[in-house]
């Protein structure tokens, strides 16, 4: 009850900053599923999981890094709201808690490179999480493009346990995001590279959608790759 409190009364002040503060520009191929979905996005700045979470009109429960849960106020804000850590070496701890909420109908948001994107442009290999998530829930795979101006991007240091850690945040300015259609995987979560695909598969999906949101901020169109289609 308190985290959907917590939720209700953050979301206008997060929808009042990215409708001022950023030049927003959501595209939706279609309209979200009810019940339980699997938003997974690309990840060029420390504040994406804030901005892709205000475009949906219900309760999204983010896996972020555990780090984050360090930095004084915005971790005790993570963790009231009912995020989810991803300690590293203990990942499926964090897959645990998002298949209990999938289980319950809810949303759950990953990021599949499991870490910033490049600095300077482009996409880290996608980690399996997002495919052990799908098959494991049986939840359609939500894939997100997001697109900024990588000049405007501000690194921000922050003290976590005595340790200077790094963030990369976008404050202002442009920000176009694409939504795409819902993906669906079945099959043997145990085939590893079964689940490698899956992975590469919503990791194409999304970079797609990231060339369409590049496409519509600096309208110069360029020719996209098929996409494969959901296994």
């Amino acid at each position: 009850m308190f985290q959907k409190l917590l939720y209700w009364i953050s979301k206008p002040l997060v929808l009042s900053y990215t409708g001022t503060a950023l030049k927003m520009d959501v595209h939706k191929q279609e309209q979200l599923p009810a019940g339980a979905k699997i938003i997974a996005a690309n990840h060029p700045s420390t504040t994406d999981p804030f901005f892709v979470a205000s475009m949906l009109r219900t309760q999204s429960f983010i896996l972020i890094n555990n780090l984050l849960f360090q930095v004084p106020v915005l971790g005790e804000y993570l963790r009231r709201s009912g995020h989810i850590p991803v300690i590293a070496g203990n990942g499926q701890a964090a897959l645990d808690v998002a298949l209990e909420h999938l289980a319950q109908g809810h949303t759950v948001m990953i990021f599949p490179e499991g870490d910033l994107s490049p600095e300077n442009g482009g996409f880290q290999d996608p980690r399996t999480g997002v495919a052990r998530l799908a098959l494991l829930s049986g939840a359609p795979v939500i894939p997100v493009g997001i697109y900024l101006q990588r000049e405007r991007c501000r690194t921000i240091r922050s003290k976590v346990k005595g340790n200077d850690e790094y963030g990369r945040w976008y404050l202002h300015g442009p920000y176009t995001v694409t939504v795409g259609r819902p993906l669906h995987f079945r099959g043997d979560v145990e085939n590893r590279p079964y689940v490698r695909t899956v992975a590469e598969t919503v990791m194409h999906h999304i970079i797609e959608m990231a060339r369409l949101s590049e496409q519509r901020m600096t309208q110069t169109p360029t020719p996209l790759a098929s996409l494969p289609e959901s296994l």
